[in-house]
């Protein structure tokens, strides 16, 4: 448990590192970058907590009987599609604060979240807070560290399990790698973001075959699926008219334009006068 701070600290570092190229070719310098880190960093934390808090079926008894337990990261428990849904919403008003292409934005964020994940796995696999159906494969994991979150079930503790982080760690490594190929390669913004969103959709959809997790209905059906299974569903029905009005809307980046601002309206000499101004007239009535 103990390994989820230090893991989150390498997974931002190594991801920034990863995305430095990308971004500097597009024009959002790391003073740009940093601004909005953090942002992106903070709510991200608190979507994805609160998505998975609302699909417990402790819910209401537990989390809304005791509130200080809602925000406790520390307990474990993130559901990263909640991260998803708050960060990217982010990400268009940062670009709009920024004056830049928010698809641009949205593109270097995703490239982010696919460094930064793979680490999560690691994580997920010391912590055993992931685990899948028993198994009697030879690649099976077996949890014996009675403070690892797998032995806090008497069911998953020294038993031979599917290791679900392990190959959702490889299915992320596979992302991130065609995602580094596509982003020298492609110049219409929101293509990385289109690609990232739907294979996560869909690998997250058939990894949780393997996941023991609790099957949930949905409007109704019943058809043996789990919670994050109906949001992938979701999401790709979703995306196939965010796919349409990207492609539709999105054109490609003319070469030696910078993709950033290409097209987007910039602060005028006068506006950048009365932001110097503003800033002086403090320190002038300080005086």
């Amino acid at each position: 448990m103990r390994w989820y701070g230090l893991m989150y600290a390498v997974a931002i570092i190594i991801a920034l590192m990863v995305i430095q190229g990308y971004t500097t070719r597009k024009g959002i310098n790391q003073a740009m970058v940093y601004r909005i880190l953090w942002w992106c960093v903070i709510i991200g934390l608190i979507g994805g907590r609160l998505y998975f808090v609302v699909q417990q079926p402790n819910f209401f008894s537990y989390y809304l009987a005791q509130p200080q337990h809602i925000l406790a990261t520390w307990e474990g428990g993130m559901a990263f599609y909640g991260a998803i849904f708050l960060v990217i919403p982010t990400l268009f008003w940062r670009a709009h604060v920024e004056r830049i292409n928010p698809l641009v934005l949205i593109d270097a964020g995703v490239l982010f979240a696919a460094a930064e994940q793979i680490f999560g796995r690691i994580g997920n696999l010391i912590n055993g807070d992931i685990i899948g159906y028993r198994s009697t494969l030879p690649w099976s994991t077996v949890y014996q560290h009675p403070n690892s979150w797998a032995c806090l079930n008497p069911d998953t503790c020294n038993v031979p399990v599917q290791p679900a982080a392990g190959y959702e760690l490889l299915t992320n490594i596979v992302l991130l790698a065609l995602m580094l190929y596509l982003a020298r390669r492609v110049s219409r913004p929101g293509v990385l973001m289109l690609v990232y969103l739907f294979g996560y959709a869909i690998t997250q959809f058939f990894l949780f075959f393997v996941r023991d997790n609790l099957i949930v209905s949905f409007l109704g059906l019943n058809w043996g699926l789990k919670q994050a299974q109906w949001t992938s569903l979701v999401v790709f029905i979703l995306l196939l008219p965010i796919t349409y009005l990207v492609l539709r809307y999105s054109k490609p980046i003319p070469q030696g334009e910078i993709a950033a601002t290409y097209g987007i309206p910039q602060k005028t000499q006068a506006e950048e006068k009365e932001k110097e101004k503003e800033k002086e007239e403090p320190e002038t009535k300080v005086s």
